[in-house]
C-alpha cells in the first residue's frame, strides 16, 4: 500500500489510542453510564467513548483522497445527534427520522439515477436496521468494537484483494480506530462507545457494504456474511419480540449475547472471545470466496445463515428466555 494510506491507518490508531485514554481519564468531558435493572455493568462507566472512535477515523480520512463527502459528512451527522442522545436521551421517533433521513440521502446518491426508486428503497431500509442492529448489539464489554475491528479489517482485505488500495485505507483506518479503543473496552471495560460510536459504526458497516458492491469489489452477500454474527442475533429476537407483542425500542436481555453473558454464565470475556471467533469463520469464508459467481456465494450465506437458524433452534430449547 501507499505510505500515505498506511500512514492514515496508523494516525486513526494513535489518535483514538490517546482521546480513549483521556475519555477513561475524564480529562475531556465526563459522561456515566450509571447501571440499572437492565444493565450488564455493576458501576459508572463513561459512554461516550465512541467520540474517540469517530474522531480518528474523520481524521484519518482526511489524507486519503477520494473519502466521499457525503460518507465523511454522514459519519460527522450520525455521530453528532448521538453524541446529544447520550447526554440527554432524544424520542425514538427523532432517531430513527434522522437515522433513516441520512441513509436514504446517501443510498439515494449512489443507487437512484441507475436502478430507480424501489432498490434505492429496499437498501435504505437495509442501512437504516444495519444502523440500528449495530447499536442493539453494543451492550457487553468489548463485543462491538472487536466485531468492528475484524469486519472493517475484512472489509479493507477484500478490497486488497481486489487491488482498491485507497478502499481498504478507508477500512483500514476505521479498523485501526476501533482497534485502539478495544484496548479500553475489553473486559473489564473502562469506557462505552456509546450512540455515538455504535450509530456511526452501525452506518458504516452498511454504506461501505452498498459502496464496495457498487464498486463492482464484492457482491452484496460479502457484507452480509461477514457481518452475519451480529445481523443474524439481531434480527432474529427482533423478530421473537414483534411475535410476542413486546416493545422493541425498550431496553431487554434477550439477545443471545446477552443471554451467553448472564444465564449461560459464560461472562463478558467468553461471549466477546466466542464472537470473534464466529466473525473471523464468516470473514474468512467471505473473503476465500469474493471472486465466485452469484450462485455459489448465495449458496453459502443460506448454508451459514442455516447453521445460525439450527444453533439458535438448539440453545432455545436447552436455554430457554428468562430461564
Amino acid at each position: 500500500m501507499n505510505d500515505n494510506l498506511v500512514a492514515a491507518s496508523l494516525i486513526a490508531f494513535g489518535l483514538s489510542c490517546v482521546l480513549s485514554w483521556l475519555l477513561v481519564r475524564e480529562k475531556i468531558f465526563k459522561v456515566l453510564d450509571y447501571p440499572n435493572t437492565r444493565s450488564m455493568h455493576a458501576f459508572p462507566v463513561p459512554r461516550t467513548g465512541g467520540v474517540a472512535i469517530v474522531i480518528s477515523i474523520l481524521s484519518s480520512w482526511l489524507i486519503i483522497p477520494s473519502v466521499p463527502l457525503l460518507l465523511w459528512a454522514g459519519v460527522a451527522l450520525m455521530a453528532l445527534i448521538s453524541f446529544i442522545d447520550d447526554i440527554r436521551p432524544l424520542p425514538v421517533w427523532f432517531r430513527l427520522v434522522f437515522h433513516s433521513m441520512i441513509a436514504w440521502m446517501y443510498v439515494a446518491s449512489l443507487l437512484y439515477l441507475p436502478y430507480g426508486g424501489f432498490l434505492t428503497f429496499i437498501v435504505g431500509l437495509a442501512l437504516i436496521w444495519m444502523i440500528n442492529l449495530f447499536n442493539f448489539m453494543d451492550g457487553s464489554d468489548g463485543l462491538a468494537a472487536g466485531m468492528a475491528l475484524i469486519g472493517f479489517g475484512a472489509y479493507g482485505l477484500g478490497a486488497l484483494q481486489m487491488a482498491d488500495e485507497i478502499f481498504a485505507a478507508v477500512n483500514f483506518c476505521i479498523a485501526g480506530s476501533t482497534a485502539a479503543f478495544l484496548l479500553f473496552n475489553f473486559h473489564p471495560a473502562r469506557i462505552f462507545m456509546g450512540d455515538v460510536g455504535s450509530i456511526p459504526l452501525g452506518f458504516l458497516v452498511g454504506a461501505l457494504g452498498v459502496y464496495g458492491w457498487l464498486n463492482g469489489l464484492w457482491l452484496p452477500w460479502f457484507p452480509l456474511l461477514i457481518f452475519s454474527p451480529f445481523i443474524v442475533d439481531a434480527s432474529a429476537t427482533l423478530i421473537k419480540r414483534l411475535c410476542k407483542g413486546e416493545r422493541i425500542w425498550h431496553a431487554h436481555r434477550d439477545h443471545y449475547y446477552q443471554r451467553l453473558v448472564l444465564s449461560s454464565g459464560w461472562g463478558h470475556r467468553n461471549t466477546a472471545l466466542f464472537a470473534y471467533g464466529l466473525m473471523f469463520t464468516a470473514s474468512a469464508i467471505a473473503l476465500s470466496v469474493i471472486s465466485q459467481d452469484w450462485e455459489r456465494q448465495g449458496m453459502i450465506v443460506v448454508t451459514v445463515y442455516g447453521a445460525y437458524l439450527v444453533a439458535m433452534l438448539v440453545y432455545d430449547y436447552r436455554q430457554p428466555v428468562n430461564s
